[in-house]
């Protein structure tokens, strides 16, 4: 730290890289999140892009903005919430800027190695390949209307507090994509937009269809009690939610499958995403514009 770049060991040859932007009121709350939760949310988010490409994540650089009369240790606070996350993916904080801005915005970018693989690209899905997620759906989604809702985590039973801290925790499973990737997959992409959205441009970018099958979703119990609570549709949250961050990812038929992963449907020919082989109306994930 203290210098205008870091070096980075490449050992592959090639650098995997992603960027995302966290704006404050767009994609969270300082009166609903810590600023470890904003750090760690922060660095997940960008982390879970590195591993769906197969590779695995070595490092991340950040730029922020804010309010100049934003507390120094929130700032702090933050940035330990970013290394948290870091070191449970194996990468580290390597730099970044500051800017003074009207309210907090967050740019990260977020660095990998393939390790001498191939990357697994959304392009490569094929008619026939099984349809499978890596983690649980529709719990940051849950947590989101429970907050908008006016709960609060300490106001809630621990199964639906739980729901609340993935929304604002969110712990993607980093090694899944590397593993993928080694197991044959065909193509990848991390569950931040939805479900649906994001088959959605597996399917767009392969040139194929994707059959979504509701009764094989990984959907907590939790979940479900938190949809009845609030009258709410679960199958919503679960297939257009969002911001889980697991990671989607199609194989060969003839894959067998870890237990961290769970077959929730079928590529098939032709175009867009099915669920239950129907076509689905409503919205199929977040519009960022919308």
């Amino acid at each position: 730290m203290g210098d205008d770049a870091a070096v980075l060991r490449a050992a592959d040859g090639r650098v995997v890289a992603s960027t995302d932007l966290l704006v404050e009121g767009r994609h969270f709350r300082r009166d609903w999140s810590t600023p470890r939760d904003v750090g760690i949310k922060a660095a997940a988010q960008n982390l879970a892009d590195i591993a769906a490409m197969g590779a695995a994540p070595t490092a991340i650089l950040v730029g922020l903005a804010a309010p100049g009369g934003l507390p120094v240790d929130w700032v702090l606070d933050m940035m330990r919430g970013m290394v948290t996350e870091c070191q449970r993916a194996g990468a580290a904080v390597a730099g970044g800027d500051i800017s003074g801005a009207d309210n907090v915005m967050l740019g990260v970018t977020a660095l990998g190695d393939l390790g001498g693989r191939q990357p697994v690209t959304r392009r490569g899905a094929r008619p026939g390949d099984q349809v499978a997620v890596s983690g649980r759906i529709g719990c940051s989604a849950a947590g989101l209307a429970l907050l908008e809702a006016g709960h609060s985590a300490g106001s809630l039973p621990p199964d639906l507090a739980e729901l609340i801290q993935a929304h604002l925790r969110p712990r993607p499973d980093y090694s899944a994509g590397p593993q993928a990737a080694m197991a044959g997959a065909t193509a990848m992409i991390d569950v931040s937009d939805g479900l649906l959205a994001d088959l959605g441009h597996i399917g767009a970018a392969s040139g194929v269809s994707v059959d979504v099958w509701t009764s094989s979703l990984p959907v907590t119990d939790a979940v479900r009690s938190a949809a009845a609570l609030l009258g709410a549709d679960w199958l919503e949250w679960a297939l257009a939610g969002g911001e889980d961050h697991a990671l989607a990812a199609t194989f060969p038929a003839t894959t067998v499958l870890t237990q961290n992963w769970t077959v929730i449907g079928s590529v098939q020919q032709g175009a867009g995403v099915l669920v239950d082989s129907l076509v689905r109306r409503g919205p199929a994930g977040w519009d960022h514009f919308r």
